[in-house]
């Protein structure tokens, strides 16, 4: 198993369009994938279940993966928030 814990510097947190993302590319992968928030943990797979985590801006969450690609998985889901989600339209 692999975790990372990762603080969330976009705008809109993990709602909508970066949950969608999230969760888009967390499929990419075989591995199982949650992700947790303080004592809250969900499958990174499923869009509900990382809109329930509601995580905001400046909140830390934590990557967990297991299975066959769990490092590229972290790996890649954690520079995806990093990266702000690609967002070019972001201060």
């Amino acid at each position: 198993m692999i975790v990372e814990k990762v603080f969330v510097t976009n705008k809109a947190g993990l709602h909508a369009k970066p949950a969608s993302l999230f969760v888009q590319k967390a499929n990419d992968f075989k591995s199982e994938i949650y992700i947790k928030k303080e004592t809250t943990r969900v499958n990174a797979k499923s869009i509900m279940g990382v809109m329930i985590l509601a995580v905001q801006k400046g909140d830390e969450i934590q990557i967990e993966a297991t299975g066959e690609d769990e490092k590229k998985a972290v790996e890649q889901l954690k520079q995806l928030i990093e990266d702000r989600f690609n967002f070019v339209d972001e201060v």
